[in-house]
């Protein structure tokens, strides 16, 4: 669990922006997105396939210089 301390003479602002970037720092939220539905081993599986393809592309276009 991502917890802050308030430090002296910080604004609240402060605090809760130190919040959020632990938060997602430590992966909490695309943790929860990732388990809000149940996905199938074999759904999981295409799905990294697709990502994996869609970064291929990506890294040729870039090696193009396009």
């Amino acid at each position: 669990m991502a917890t802050v301390i308030l430090r002296p003479n910080e604004s609240q602002e402060q605090l809760l922006k130190r919040f959020r970037k632990s938060v997602a720092k430590s992966g909490i939220l695309s943790t929860v997105r990732r388990k809000r539905w149940h996905v199938s081993k074999s759904e999981l599986r295409r799905i990294q396939k697709k990502k994996a393809i869609r970064r291929a592309r990506r890294k040729q276009m870039q090696q193009r210089g396009g």
